[in-house]
């Protein structure tokens, strides 16, 4: 079942259960009924990425407090998508992009690789939540990826279950072409590592290269910004092998 899209949607923590009312927190207050200029009666969609979508109807019992009222599920719970992305952290502004991005595009896991060449080497996990949140009320996502702390590259590749196929952008690839590497690939369980602006270093390239849960695949000829190239990966990965 699709997003209704003409309905506000507003992502909470709090359990979901049909005629118990959930305490709307301040920041949801203000938004609510200052910025949005909701009414008592009005009504939203609700999520928590545990029990679906659900119509919720406002309730101001005071003049400073807000309820909201869950009514009728609109949309189940869908299973948790299992495509790791594994992403070097960028600027702040990119890195908060190819998150919602990510987030679009199917990611279950975001987890922060620290290589080499990584700009930022401190990520604020609330921060990365919270976008993964706003994207996820945006384009109509019901599951919210889980959001990591930071892992050195070296240590990832160490303790990395083998039975889930890493795909990682190497940008140094003699061919131009990844469908038909992506096409021959036979795992499902995936993950997506993107590196920093200046790439991966030569000794990160070819240990990677050396391991057997390792695929590299190139994305063409042109020079990509790393953020760019996140987002054409997974829509590669997606459509060909995926869950598109």
């Amino acid at each position: 079942m699709r997003a209704d899209f003409r309905m506000q949607r507003m992502f909470i923590r709090e359990p979901i259960r049909e005629g118990q009312a959930i305490a709307a927190s301040r920041d949801q207050f203000n938004y609510l009924v200052n910025v949005l200029r909701l009414n008592a009666d009005d009504e939203i969609l609700i999520f928590n990425g545990r029990d679906g979508e659900w119509t919720a109807r406002l309730d101001l019992p005071t003049r400073k407090s807000l309820e909201l009222k869950p009514g009728n599920r609109t949309r189940p719970q869908p299973r948790a998508p299992d495509l790791v992305y594994l992403f070097a952290p960028l600027k702040q502004a990119r890195t908060d992009y190819m998150i919602q991005k990510a987030v679009e595009m199917g990611a279950g896991v975001l987890q922060p690789v620290l290589t080499r060449h990584t700009q930022l080497h401190k990520i604020n996990r609330h921060r990365v939540e919270r976008n993964a949140e706003e994207a996820a009320e945006q384009c109509g996502v019901l599951s919210i990826p889980e959001a990591r702390d930071p892992v050195k590259l070296e240590a990832l590749l160490e303790t990395w279950d083998a039975s889930r196929r890493i795909i990682f952008c190497d940008e140094a690839a003699d061919t131009h072409n990844p469908m038909e590497i992506l096409a021959a690939t036979q795992e499902r369980k995936l993950a997506l590592l993107v590196g920093p602006e200046g790439g991966f270093s030569g000794e990160e390239r070819s240990r990677l290269h050396s391991l057997p849960f390792v695929t590299a695949i190139p994305l063409g000829h042109r020079i990509l910004r790393a953020d760019t190239a996140a987002v054409a990966a997974l829509a590669l990965i997606q459509a060909t092998i995926g869950d598109w």
